[in-house]
C-alpha cells in the first residue's frame, strides 16, 4: 500500500514532465525557421470587441507556398484587430490587408537572424529542462517526506528515485532531441 502511493507520485510527475516537453515543443513551433506556418500566429491574442481572444479562434489559415501565410477571418470586422495584433507582435512582418484576408509574406532569413533564432530556441529548451528538473525536485521532496513519516522504506525510496531519474533523463533527452531537430532546421534553411 505504501509503495503504491510512491508509484502514484511517480506517475503524476511522469505526466507533468510529458506536459513540460509538449509545452517546449509548442514554444519551438512559434519560432520561425524559414517557413510560413500557422503555428507562428495561432497563439497571438487579438483584442476582439474588447476581449483578448486567440487568433486561432477568429480565423482560418492557409499556406499557399513556403514563404506566404494567408489568414482568413471568420468575421471580416475583425480584420483591423488581427492586423494590429500582428503588427504589435515580435514577428517582424508587415501584414497585407486586402479587405478579405491578411497575407503575411515571410522574407528569407538572414544569417544574423538565423543565429538569433538559434539562441532563442536554445533558451526555450533550457527553460523546458529546468521545468522537468523542478518537477523531479518536487517529486523527490514528496518521496523523502513519505520516507520520514514511515510510509516508505529507504530501499523503496532508493528504487523509486532511480526510476524517477530514468524518467527525468528520458524527458530531458526528448527536449534535447527537439532542440537538435529545430537547430538543424534553423541552420540548414535557405542556404
Amino acid at each position: 500500500m505504501t509503495e503504491e502511493l510512491a508509484l502514484v507520485v511517480l506517475d503524476e510527475v511522469r505526466d507533468k514532465m510529458a506536459k513540460a516537453v509538449d509545452h517546449t515543443r509548442a514554444e519551438f513551433a512559434t519560432v520561425r525557421t524559414g517557413r510560413a506556418t500557422p503555428a507562428l500566429v495561432e497563439p497571438l491574442m487579438v483584442d476582439y470587441y474588447g476581449t483578448q481572444t486567440p487568433l486561432r479562434q477568429l480565423a482560418g489559415f492557409s499556406v499557399p507556398d513556403a514563404m506566404m501565410l494567408v489568414i482568413s477571418p471568420y468575421d471580416k470586422g475583425s480584420l483591423g484587430a488581427i492586423e494590429k495584433a500582428i503588427n504589435s507582435s515580435d514577428l517582424g512582418i508587415n501584414p497585407a490587408n486586402d479587405g478579405n484576408v491578411i497575407r503575411l509574406a515571410f522574407p528569407r532569413l538572414t544569417e544574423e537572424r538565423r543565429k538569433e533564432l538559434v539562441k532563442v530556441v536554445r533558451h526555450k529548451a533550457e527553460e523546458g529542462r529546468i521545468a522537468v528538473r523542478n518537477l523531479r525536485r518536487g517529486a523527490r521532496h514528496e518521496l523523502e517526506g513519505m520516507e520520514k513519516d514511515g510510509s516508505l522504506t529507504s530501499d523503496e525510496l532508493e528504487r523509486i528515485e532511480k526510476e524517477l531519474e530514468k524518467v527525468t533523463h528520458a524527458q530531458v533527452g526528448a527536449i534535447d532531441e527537439l532542440l537538435s531537430h529545430k537547430d538543424r532546421r534553423a541552420s540548414c534553411r535557405e542556404r
